[in-house]
């Protein structure tokens, strides 16, 4: 089994279609038939089922696509590193962030860090908090910005403080409390709080109940959001006063 017959597998199953498969890889159709028949032959599995008008992958071929990705995937990863060493970038370092969090401090911080090491390559990965975590823990990023430090997490991380968040409330429009510009976090003792999911931002719950328990209460965490948007949009509805961040520069964390 050679590359190019991953490559032409993955282009038939995106496809579904040999025609289009053999226009988009600039082969003849019969020639692409043929390789995808010589890689079943080889391993001994049928791939796609030609029983009906449109082909599509078996039980089988939808396994074997997942590897087919990740094994191409990680030669090009391969052909780029090498690439790059012939350029004279002597290292890489991969680094997990928020894309709607650190758009301040992220871009000065790399800028910084080009000038001091301009010959090793940086590569950006948008992930929630969460994923951020497991790709540590697979160790497909070197480093991660985080708002949080989760207590649940391994032992096995360096932690560094890069900067601090200024925390804001938001509340529904007609909430007497949108009304001041300043209040105490006591006075959100009576209402229900909507918070970010463990799920994605593993850490901000903890945070949240720390915080208001500080302040000589438990807080009622009404409903949990994915992603801030949906918390903002939550408190519009008047479901509850979220705690959210205006700016964040928090924390860095490594492998």
């Amino acid at each position: 089994m050679e590359l190019r017959h991953l490559r032409y597998f993955v282009s038939v199953a995106e496809a579904l279609s040999f025609t289009k498969a053999a226009e988009n890889l600039r082969l003849a159709q019969p020639a692409l038939t043929r390789q995808i028949k010589d890689l079943e032959a080889e391993i001994g599995v049928q791939l796609f089922d030609r029983s009906r008008k449109r082909i599509s992958l078996t039980p089988e071929g939808k396994s074997f696509l997942l590897d087919a990705r990740r094994l191409l995937s990680e030669c090009a990863k391969s052909v780029l590193a090498v690439q790059r060493l012939s350029q004279g970038e002597t290292g890489q370092i991969n680094i997990g962030y928020v894309a709607s969090v650190y758009h301040g401090m992220l871009p000065a911080t790399l800028g910084a860090f080009r000038k001091a090491c301009p010959r090793t390559a940086l590569n950006l990965f948008d992930m929630t908090p969460a994923e951020q975590y497991h790709a540590l823990d697979e160790r497909k990023i070197d480093l991660r910005f985080v708002h949080f430090r989760a207590r649940s997490t391994g032992n096995d991380l360096q932690w560094a403080s890069v900067g601090k968040d200024t925390m804001m409330v938001a509340v529904a429009a007609g909430n007497p409390l949108a009304e001041k510009t300043k209040i105490d976090l006591k006075d959100l003792e009576p209402l229900f709080f909507v918070g970010m999911s463990q799920k994605t931002c593993p850490g901000s719950n903890e945070w949240l109940i720390n915080t208001c328990r500080e302040a000589g209460f438990t807080p009622r965490i009404l409903q949990d959001a994915d992603r801030e948007p949906a918390v903002i949009s939550f408190v519009a509805a008047g479901l509850g006063p979220p705690c959210f961040r205006s700016r964040s520069r928090d924390s860095l964390t490594k492998a």
